[in-house]
C-alpha cells in the first residue's frame, strides 16, 4: 500500500493473461462496442426512449460481466499467487475496495 493508505497501481498482471484470456476479453468489449454504436444510431433515429433503455440495461449488463469476469480471474491467479506468497493482505484489501465499487452500480 502507499503512503496515506492508497492503493500501489499495478503495470501489469502479477499472473499475465493467456492470449486465449486477451481474445475473449477483447471480443466481448468488441460487441459492447458495437452495442455503444448501436445505441448512438438509435438515438440519430429518434427511437422510443423504452428501446434505448433496454439497449442501455444491456451494455451495463456486458460490461458487469467483463468486470466480474476479471475479478474472478483476478481473484484466482493474482490473489491466490499473493496469499501463497506471504503478502496477500494488500491484494485482498484492493479486491474488496473493487467488489465493493461493483455492487454499487
Amino acid at each position: 500500500m502507499k503512503e496515506g493508505g492508497t492503493m500501489e497501481e499495478h503495470d501489469s498482471p502479477i499472473i499475465p493473461r493467456t492470449e486465449n484470456e486477451k481474445i475473449k476479453i477483447q471480443n466481448r468489449l468488441k460487441r459492447i462496442e458495437g452495442q455503444v454504436r448501436g445505441l448512438h444510431k438509435m438515438v440519430e433515429e429518434d427511437r422510443y426512449c423504452m428501446d434505448i433503455l433496454v439497449q442501455i440495461s444491456a451494455i451495463n449488463s456486458a460490461l458487469k460481466q467483463v468486470g466480474f469476469s476479471l475479478m474472478e480471474r483476478h481473484a484466482n491467479t493474482c490473489v491466490k499467487h499473493s496469499i501463497e506468497s506471504g503478502n496477500g493482505d494488500e491484494y485482498i484489501e484492493e479486491l474488496m475496495k473493487i467488489v465493493r465499487q461493483f455492487s454499487k452500480s
